[in-house]
């Protein structure tokens, strides 16, 4: 008779991370890092007091003129004037865009932030909160601004492809086929809707948005492929027309009124949007077997890469509407955007490339050894994780173009860079510039790093093999 003993599993020991050991690791870990960590030391003892005194300690916090910054000698104080920023913290955000229509741009950036959280790889819990979210204050908003057809219009739009996802609808049981015409059914009953309430003209919009969840529908087996069809087709006209107006009551709003962060985040957005699609379509013909393809793909990219952007800008928005027939006009910032989005997918296109480059050809022969064809070997395995090899080169690229859209202010367009600038200019605040470039680079700062972070979690993320 035998006797077996099981030796218990036990979990693996947490590690140790004290103070002084996280110390040992990343500052003292060797005659270099210490050295170069006492130096910054007493760099920050030299420049951290005088920064803190300016900044909080002396600063000047409440008020509303130029006078409450000021000594009783009728002289500039010691420290900072934030009540210049407070005064103009309206245009730092919004530019010129009118007062009482600012909440369209506070809704647009919350259905944007709805449609980012189904999208992105977030808890399953927070896409769920976020996707019911955005129907019902979509609804709701609508029907408070537009009345109660409208908001039902926008909620049957919003919750159609919603049933279609699988990790979210109450009728995951259904076939797909079935949750498709359902959320179609409900697609095409918000446009006869909206196209009675609303006169025939605008039931096209309504009709092209049915038929696009029709295309994509057969795709959406998740909530994250919801989200992606809501925010690529849904949100560009929702935005377009909420921010520009001149539709269903409200007032239309120039470009030329566009400004602040807003525009910043606009431009910057956009250009990520469009770049990231367009550098991969570079990348892939860049990499083709077809010479003109091929030839045609490294001119546009050799030729984008070689100038600066600011030459990019002043072609786009100068010398193009001298190539284009008289009485035809393209918006200034809709010329900006497409010049971004150019320059940017230009070095997009060489980010992904070497993603492409970097994988094993054995990945590609493995494929094929299974039955898949070009696109499916593409789009299933090179690609995925190439672009997950990249990670790094996406965000810098995105970083550096948040940064780049500072240089549309040459063309007239005034994002945040700009209104500073005009709000310095102003003879009732001159003196004050260093608070705004400050409050700026603060702003700038917390955009950069919060991307930074991220791309760190994504990659974290992904290597868990959790996307």
């Amino acid at each position: 008779m035998s006797t077996t003993f099981e030796t218990p599993v036990l979990a693996p020991p947490k590690a140790s991370r004290s103070p002084w050991r996280w110390a040992r690791e990343n500052l003292f870990f060797s005659a270099w890092g210490t050295l170069a960590t006492l130096s910054l030391a007493l760099l920050l003892a030299w420049a951290l007091p005088p920064l803190v005194k300016w900044a909080l300690l002396d600063a000047v916090w409440s008020g509303a003129t130029r006078e409450a910054c000021l000594t009783p000698e009728g002289t500039v104080g010691g420290g900072a004037c934030w009540v210049f920023v407070k005064v103009r913290f309206g245009q730092l955000m919004y530019g010129f865009y009118p007062l009482e229509q600012r909440w369209r741009v506070d809704a647009a950036a919350l259905i944007l932030a709805l449609g980012l959280a189904t999208v992105l790889p977030l808890r399953a819990a927070t896409q769920r909160a976020a996707a019911l979210a955005g129907v019902v204050i979509g609804g709701l908003g609508a029907g408070w601004l537009g009345g109660p057809v409208l908001g039902v219009v926008v909620a049957l739009f919003l919750a159609g492809p919603l049933l279609l996802a699988r990790d979210l609808s109450p009728l995951r049981r259904l076939p797909a086929a079935a949750r498709v015409l359902l959320a179609v059914g409900l697609s095409a009953l918000a446009a006869g809707v909206g196209g009675v309430a609303f006169g025939t003209p605008k039931a096209f919009g309504w009709v092209a948005l049915v038929l696009a969840a029709g295309l994509f529908g057969w795709r959406f087996d998740s909530l994250r492929a919801a989200g992606l069809y809501l925010l690529g087709l849904v949100f560009p006209v929702l935005a377009q027309a909420l921010l520009s107006g001149g539709a269903y009551g409200l007032p239309f709003v120039p470009t030329e009124q566009w400004g602040g962060l807003f525009l910043t985040l606009t431009i910057a957005l956009t250009g990520m949007a469009a770049s990231l699609p367009l550098g991969i379509l570079l990348a892939l013909g860049r990499r083709s077997a077809l010479p003109v393809l091929r030839l045609t793909c490294i001119g546009f990219i050799e030729f984008i890469r070689g100038v600066p952007m600011i030459t990019v800008l002043f072609l786009a928005s100068v010398m193009l509407p001298l190539f284009l027939p008289e009485g035809v006009g393209v918006d200034k910032l809709l010329r900006a955007l497409i010049g971004v989005a150019l320059f940017s997918a230009a070095y997009m296109a060489e980010v992904v490339r070497g993603g492409l480059q970097a994988l094993d050809p054995g990945q590609r022969e493995a494929a094929e050894s299974l039955g898949l064809g070009r696109v499916q070997t593409m789009g299933l395995v090179i690609l995925p994780q190439a672009l997950r090899v990249v990670i790094p080169g996406i965000v810098n690229t995105f970083i550096g173009l948040l940064k780049d859209t500072s240089l549309v202010a040459v063309i007239g367009l005034l994002d945040l860079i700009g209104i500073i600038k005009t709000a310095t200019s102003d003879p009732n605040w001159l003196g004050f510039a260093a608070e705004g470039y400050t409050f700026v680079g603060l702003v700038f700062w917390v955009l950069c790093f919060s991307m930074a972070r991220y791309s760190l979690r994504l990659e974290r993320t992904l290597r868990n093999g959790v996307a």
